[in-house]
């Protein structure tokens, strides 16, 4: 029997249309999902944080708990980027130990942690505060392919996962690029090495995922990561329902309780409807493109750089940035093409075909990857790139975090005038001045509110 972790209200919405899903819209979803007998539900992290605030007007942390609230039986799973947590730097130890503190205190069982070079000094600290705070700890694996990322290469991560303490393996294959045959390799080998449980997690971007999936449960797989259609497909998970419907009545069967994901339907068919209506689901992200498998490109960056290029009325110039993507990676050592490597690489890719010159210009990110503030590349860099963008910079070789002075009590203090607890301290540290605009407007509207009440009595 393999299980099922049902991602529709996180990574579904965020690889189709930019986690733009209200958390009216995502408790709906969830409320009927804890009666289907689902392994986890993902209902938090990745990108739902930062455009909870920036873009809905809405307190990720009350998300979190109002799914909490009609979610009684089934454990509710995030996704966090280790050191860089959710945002795009690396954080001090302090404040990742409170962000897990927190995300379990406010409802969540499973937080799934990864780091965009596998790296993994970056993944230490969330694991201990993770298991310090009572929570399961999965670390998952970037997966991608190149010289260097290589089935030995793979297992001997996962060993070194197991020893840290996780409690189980996913093998994140960002860009859908993982094929049949791979799979039946990659989760053979790991399955034989390591004890515990593994999980996989794909895109249909290229159009072989589902594939994919019957041959990785097939080698083994424990678990695996789909959303309700029609939220799926294209650069988001395979169906849930198809897979219920392959796998029916065979020794791998999931046996979820249809009847509430039925219910589901008509509200996941009027969501995909709403944000097609308005434009921020562009039907592209529904196409299957089988050139993925050369340009790795995973189904959340691919809708961020269509959008990127839609803002700059560059759409013509597509294909040549898909081209150029795979010529950065290997100049950048080829990591894994995953937040926040992903949008660094997909926005170099864009400067460099826009700009006429390669690296003519270059984002703060990209300078502060070749100074090693985000980790080790896996492979090696391009001496003439990393000179022209940073010089002869030193770098660091040490772990990042390292380098880092407290941070969370000094913000804290900063932000003591609108900061009303700890969870807007943390929303402050990841996101600083989209958090200031946000508390300030939020807190104000609240008094507001509470003024007028009292007015009317």
């Amino acid at each position: 029997m393999v299980r099922i972790v049902e991602t529709s209200v996180r990574d579904g919405h965020q690889s189709l249309f930019a986690t733009r899903m209200s958390t009216e819209e995502v408790v709906k979803l969830c409320k009927l999902y804890d009666d289907a007998g689902y392994y986890a539900i993902e209902v938090w992290g990745g990108a739902t944080f930062d455009a909870c605030m920036r873009f809905l007007d809405e307190d990720p942390w009350e998300r979190l708990r109002e799914v909490r609230k009609v979610c009684k039986k089934t454990k509710l799973q995030m996704l966090f980027r280790g050191q860089n947590i959710l945002g795009y730097r690396h954080y001090s130890d302090d404040v990742v130990d409170m962000f897990c503190k927190k995300s379990i205190e406010n409802g969540i069982d499973i937080i799934r942690v990864f780091d965009a070079l596998n790296d993994i000094r970056n993944l230490e600290q969330a694991v201990k505060s993770t298991k310090k705070y009572g929570g399961e700890c999965q670390i998952a694996l970037s997966y991608t392919t190149s010289p260097v990322h290589t089935i030995k290469y793979y297992v001997s991560l996962a060993k070194k996962i197991e020893k840290l303490g996780a409690d189980s393996i996913c093998v994140k294959d960002m860009a859908g690029v993982l094929t049949p045959e791979d799979a039946t390799k990659l989760i053979s080998a790991l399955k034989k090495e390591v004890k515990i449980p593994i999980e996989l997690h794909s895109h249909c971007t290229a159009g072989i995922c589902e594939m994919t999936y019957m041959a990785a449960i097939k080698a083994g797989v424990d678990i695996v990561d789909t959303s309700v259609s029609p939220l799926s497909n294209g650069t988001a998970q395979p169906s849930t329902q198809a897979l219920c419907v392959a796998l029916k009545g065979t020794e791998y069967d999931p046996k979820l309780n249809m009847k509430p994901i039925h219910e589901a339907e008509p509200i996941v068919t009027d969501i995909v409807a709403k944000y097609l209506k308005n434009g921020l689901l562009n039907p592209k992200s529904f196409e299957v493109n089988p050139n993925i498998l050369n340009y790795y490109v995973p189904g959340g960056m691919l809708s961020n750089m269509i959008k990127q290029l839609t803002d700059q009325g560059a759409m013509d110039r597509y294909e040549e940035v898909l081209k150029e993507i795979p010529n950065v990676r290997k100049d950048l050592g080829y990591p894994p093409l995953v937040t926040p490597m992903s949008q660094m690489v997909g926005t170099q890719a864009v400067l460099n075909v826009l700009n006429g010159e390669r690296y003519k210009m270059c984002a703060k990110e990209i300078k502060d990857y070749l100074h090693g503030k985000y980790g080790k590349a896996p492979g090696k860099i391009n001496e003439e790139v990393k000179k022209k963008i940073i010089g002869d910079d030193e770098t660091i070789t040490c772990r990042p975090a390292d380098l880092l002075e407290p941070e969370f009590d000094r913000l804290k203090e900063k932000y003591k005038d609108i900061a009303k607890c700890d969870e807007d301290v943390l929303s402050l540290a990841l996101f600083e001045n989209v958090a200031t605009e946000f508390l300030k407007k939020k807190y104000n509207k609240q008094e507001t509110e509470v003024d007028e009440f009292e007015m009317f009595i």
